[in-house]
């Protein structure tokens, strides 16, 4: 008996394109001159171009000159080998964000040229630095319980004091035990709200629909202190419910919007804030070493166009008592640090001239995504 063979598998060769698409990494293919002859969805993304606009155009033309990529393009051609460079800051007229990558540059016989592989570090770098925001919440919160105690009661003995004072002093003396009772008043504001860091036990949390949420706080806010401004909105109506208090939720993006609202003034005549949800898979976070890493894929973004971060404090926004503001405690965004990294997520800035993006990345509700499934 004659066993019936089976004829082997046929397998088709994949596209190369479709291959180059895959990689989550900006890939561009350059001839001598440095004209682009390829590229990939990641560059696309990237550059912020599609692909038929880049190649049609020069590298030249999007990193500005003197961009180290430029030295090592050039070493790479010269001596027709891979040449890396690690760290390097480079910024697109077209976007004008500064990025810290990594390149990797290979020789491209064919073409007489060159691949450009890009690998962003600023994922890396943001997660690290979420780490520190989170560090530096939990040290205020053990701080905003020592103030609340040690602090509040002997405030409350000291405007006691001045308060019977000012009804047996002269005028020019009741200021003075006026400016008493103003500034144990101011004590006692920032006091409350160091202790607002303090974990009184875990928060009850609920499935909430996020646009709900943003909804509230733009009512609030142009009932308010954005009056003025204009509000747009950019959301993904299909997105997944989170799972979260909706008073801190609330409390998180009214600050951020406050903060937006007082970076484009109350003089500006063109002012516009900007509310953005979308779904990005791919974002994970892993906090701890025996945490399996968390999906972040809910991106709710508060875009503005007033006069953005000052560079001396980017790096550390997000630190307590941080702040631009003659009048602020910097405490504002820490607290959104804290609540969001309470929730599972991050929060980042990318600030520009008359282009400031919050961008707060949370995990979705998974027990309402599989029921829903």
């Amino acid at each position: 008996m004659n066993r019936r063979e089976t004829p082997p598998k046929v397998r088709t060769r994949p596209d190369p394109l479709r291959l180059l698409n895959a990689l989550p990494q900006p890939l561009l293919a350059l001839d001598s001159d440095g004209a682009i002859v390829e590229v990939n969805t990641a560059a696309e993304n990237f550059f912020e171009m599609g692909r038929a606009a880049l190649t049609r155009s020069n590298l030249h033309d999007l990193l500005p000159f003197g961009s180290p990529v430029f030295a090592l393009i050039a070493d790479a051609l010269a001596s027709q080998s891979t040449v890396n460079g690690y760290r390097l800051e480079i910024a697109t007229p077209r976007t004008g964000v500064a990025r810290l990558v990594d390149a990797f540059i290979g020789p491209l016989p064919s073409l007489e040229g060159v691949t450009v592989l890009l690998h962003e570090r600023s994922i890396a770098e943001k997660m690290d630095r979420q780490l520190t925001h989170r560090s530096a919440a939990r040290s205020v919160t053990a701080l905003g319980s020592m103030l609340a105690h040690e602090i509040k009661n002997p405030l409350s003995g000291i405007r006691g004091a001045a308060q019977l004072l000012e009804s047996s002093v002269s005028d020019e003396d009741r200021a003075l035990t006026r400016l008493i009772c103003d500034e144990t008043d101011r004590i006692v504001k920032l006091v409350d709200r160091m202790e607002s860091f303090s974990d009184h036990g875990p928060t009850p949390r609920d499935s909430l629909n996020i646009h709900a949420v943003l909804d509230h706080v733009k009512r609030l806010a142009q009932a308010g202190f954005a009056r003025h401004i204009r509000i747009t909105e950019l959301y993904d109506p299909s997105l997944p419910h989170v799972i979260g208090s909706r008073d801190q939720l609330i409390q998180v993006f009214l600050n951020l919007m406050k903060n937006a609202a007082e970076a484009i003034g109350i003089d500006s005549i063109d002012g516009e804030i900007m509310l953005s949800t979308a779904y990005r898979p791919g974002m994970r976070l892993k906090s701890r070493a025996s945490q399996e890493p968390v999906s972040l894929p809910l991106e709710i973004c508060i875009r503005d166009n007033g006069a953005g971060v000052a560079p001396e404090i980017a790096a550390n926004l997000f630190d307590p008592f941080v702040s631009t503001k003659a009048s602020g405690s910097g405490l504002g965004l820490a607290l959104v640090a804290k609540v969001i990294g309470d929730h599972g997520g991050i929060v980042e800035c990318e600030s520009l001239s008359r282009k400031t993006t919050f961008r707060v990345l949370m995990p979705v509700d998974a027990g309402r995504v599989k029921s829903e499934a």
